[in-house]
């Protein structure tokens, strides 16, 4: 899996771009991370370029509204795929054990049961435990719990074609236990809700979030070659990728990407 495809970089509440999820191309399959709060997945995935024909594996997070509600969405349109013979294969869903059956009863309660219908069969979900190790576009995908102080979570770590270790972190602040499966990541993608020059002002550390300048000291701290920002605050988005940037530079020395929406990033 070569290259990132940023379908959104928002927080839960935003308006002016999309919840934190993106997806993970390797030739022309997709990898989908998170789905956003709604139907406006489809929107960028259709702006991305991905067809839903081409994405037969989804890891979801955890439950949050910003990151579990576009999941329906992506059942709903995929299970008609499925239906009308326009859909090949098996559409894959990972996620922790505990959160197998919320997506399974969100999708009960407002779909059609000829939709859900597809549920273990051509739509088949894979409950996690922590270390578990699943191949996935032809590359070993190891999950772990991110031993979040909310809502359980989970994360993940995949070596690229390229050898090097890439390593979503979820969207909480690192937990020290969480060591052995991201040090030495070549490739950290964290959340920043805000700068730490404007903690005041969007109190993340009230909401159990980091800053750009908590991520990029961190990255230093871990031997990280490339740190990935997202998951922020919307008010800054215009100037969002300067802001953010510079703050980070203060305390890492490696490479630093804040992406827009629809953004893509080659990992290599």
């Amino acid at each position: 899996m070569q290259k990132m495809i940023v379908l959104g970089t928002g927080n839960a509440i935003v308006t002016k771009c999309y919840n934190t999820c993106f997806a993970l191309q390797q030739q022309e399959e997709y990898f989908l991370v998170d789905a956003g709060g709604g139907n406006q997945i489809l929107f960028q995935l259709n702006q991305a370029g991905i067809p839903l024909t081409h994405i037969h594996h989804l890891f979801v997070s955890h439950e949050h509204t910003d990151h579990i509600l576009g999941v329906v969405w992506l059942v709903r349109m995929i299970g008609a795929l499925i239906k009308t013979g326009k859909y090949t294969g098996t559409f894959n869903i990972y996620c922790h054990q505990q959160l197998v059956s919320t997506i399974k009863t969100l999708c009960h309660l407002t779909l059609q049961k000829q939709l859900t219908d597809c549920f273990d069969h051509e739509i088949c979900f894979h409950g996690l435990n922590d270390g578990d190790t699943r191949m996935i576009l032809e590359h070993e995908v190891v999950f772990f719990d991110i031993l979040s102080t909310k809502a359980k979570q989970y994360g993940f770590t995949f070596i690229n074609d390229n050898q090097e270790k890439i390593t979503f972190a979820g969207d909480e602040p690192y937990n020290k236990a969480c060591d052995y499966y991201v040090r030495n990541s070549d490739w950290l993608l964290h959340e920043a809700f805000c700068l730490y020059s404007q903690k005041d002002i969007y109190r993340p550390y009230e909401k159990h979030h980091s800053t750009a300048k908590d991520a990029a000291v961190l990255a230093s701290e871990l031997g990280v070659k490339h740190l990935v920002l997202w998951h922020t605050e919307e008010d800054n988005l215009s100037k969002r990728k300067e802001l953010y940037t510079n703050e980070a530079q203060q305390y890492f020395q490696g490479d630093i990407y804040v992406p827009d929406d629809l953004d893509i990033i080659s990992l290599y």
